[in-house]
């Protein structure tokens, strides 16, 4: 937990800095970034999360803060089946459920869901969070590779559950799904260097 404190601690400035906000040393890559975290410190990141918008809205930033799970749940509302997806997942578990939306909630959609949301042509940066409780219906790198077309020049950086390793996401630390993407850290872990 102290390594993980130090790491948030660092985020700020980090947002702060001209590198991160005008895209500076992405070699021409689009600006997403990855912190990842220990899934067990889920609210400790939260809270952090808390702190750091109202600091950076103290400040003057312009950005947006989205949390995945909370959109997800507006947009089942919005498509009208949020209580029978309820329902689903109550009898028949998660693998059912995915299966039945996989027509409202594939990537491409989520992603031009969390574009209106976003409207990248105003923020200085996205923040992305509560992924964790998205989880399975949502994946990471999915989601990140939808997302590319509709950033443009805007930072996004997705607070994630789990190990990224600068090539893979491996959600919670103990799914082994080698998924290849490729984000900044947004904080570097001491086992990445």
């Amino acid at each position: 937990m102290k390594q993980l404190q130090q790491r948030l601690d660092k985020i700020f400035e980090r947002i702060e800095s001209e590198e991160f906000l005008d895209n500076k040393g992405v070699s021409g890559e689009i600006g997403f970034y990855i912190f990842d975290y220990p899934p067990e410190e889920e609210l400790l990141v939260r809270q952090h999360l808390k702190f750091l918008t109202e600091k950076l809205t103290k400040r003057g930033y312009q950005f947006s803060n989205i949390n995945i799970f909370e959109s997800i749940i507006q947009l089942l509302e919005e498509e009208g089946v949020l209580e029978d997806a309820f329902e689903l997942q109550k009898n028949e578990g998660d693998e059912a459920l995915r299966e039945a939306l996989k027509g409202v909630l594939g990537q491409e959609d989520i992603a031009r869901y969390l574009s209106t949301k976003i409207n990248p042509e105003e923020p200085q940066f996205v923040f992305l969070s509560g992924l964790g409780s998205a989880w399975p219906l949502i994946r990471g790198h999915s989601l990140l590779n939808a997302l590319h077309a509709s950033m443009g020049h805007t930072p996004l950086v997705l607070f994630y559950p789990g190990t990224y390793n600068g090539l893979e996401l491996n959600p919670f630390g103990l799914v082994d799904s080698s998924n290849y993407y490729r984000a900044f850290q947004l904080i570097p872990t001491d086992r990445t260097h």
